[in-house]
């Protein structure tokens, strides 16, 4: 087929009866930043290799005529940012235009409304997202069966069904891993999902990688210090045995000179 034909036949879809933002807000404080540590660490600490797209709260449109998806954060690898974010068709996360599924969505728990565990598993799983995580941070779910007591599950698509995937969670096709990670994040002291290596060593913010830098530098400046202290005080020794050294040579010249003085040669066996 001639690229003339083959443009005559490309047919843009229709999306002016789509809405791309609604304006409905996150649902909670704890949600917010466990969506941004979720995002903002993949950008700075580059622990995917780019170009991906890491977003929170943004639609996901599979279908033209279907209502979209929106998960809490999702993680599509080799796929592009639009650059230009005046296109409606480059607001959101539309399959056809990416050419490709995300290859990570992730819930965060905040109700017991959300349906993180019926409609939208299926969804995901019938729309083929290869990895579906749910997080439960307050306790709404983990009473349920799927949850068994657990804040965290991971699924990972096989023959469009999700099998759950056993601790510790690396996502092999993702080439990343998640893991649960009690500290402090904006002040905020609790048990937060964090993106980790292989290790389980969790992928730093940019912050986290600052204030490491930062105290790297600090110790090698004390080490330095350290160092010229040292140095100082082994020069300071040298010193004083030179000196020690040139007292104990002007004795001898004084002793020597009181021998000759006394007609004593003080070379002399």
């Amino acid at each position: 087929m001639t690229p003339e034909l083959l443009a005559e036949e490309l047919v843009i879809p229709d999306i002016s009866h789509i809405v791309t933002e609604d304006d409905t807000p996150v649902d909670n404080f704890q949600s917010e930043k466990q969506q941004r540590l979720l995002v903002e660490p993949l950008y700075s600490s580059q622990a995917v290799p780019p170009p991906f797209i890491a977003a929170a709260n943004v639609g996901l449109f599979y279908g033209l005529k279907l209502d979209p998806i929106v998960p809490d954060v999702f993680l599509s690898l080799e796929v592009q940012m639009p650059e230009d974010w005046s296109q409606k068709q480059n607001r959101s996360y539309f399959v056809w235009e990416f050419g490709k599924m995300p290859d990570v969505a992730i819930e965060i728990v905040s109700n017991r409304e959300g349906k993180e565990l019926g409609k939208k598993q299926q969804i995901y799983a019938q729309i083929g997202i290869p990895y579906y995580v749910v997080f439960d941070p307050l306790k709404q779910l983990q009473k349920s069966d799927e949850m068994n007591g657990e804040s965290l599950k991971v699924w990972a698509l096989n023959a469009r069904r999700y099998m759950e995937l056993p601790a510790p969670f690396w996502l092999e096709e993702a080439g990343v891993g998640l893991t649960l990670w009690e500290g402090e994040f904006e002040e905020q002291i609790g048990t937060w999902l964090r993106w980790c290596d292989r290790t389980g060593k969790v992928v730093p913010t940019g912050k986290e990688r600052a204030v490491a830098s930062e105290a790297k530098a600090q110790e090698a400046e004390v080490k330095a210090q350290e160092a010229e202290a040292k140095a100082q005080e082994a020069e300071a020794k040298a010193q004083e045995a030179e000196a020690k050294a040139q007292e104990a040579e002007a004795k001898a010249q004084r002793l020597a000179e009181r021998l000759r003085a006394m007609g004593i040669d003080p070379n002399q066996d």
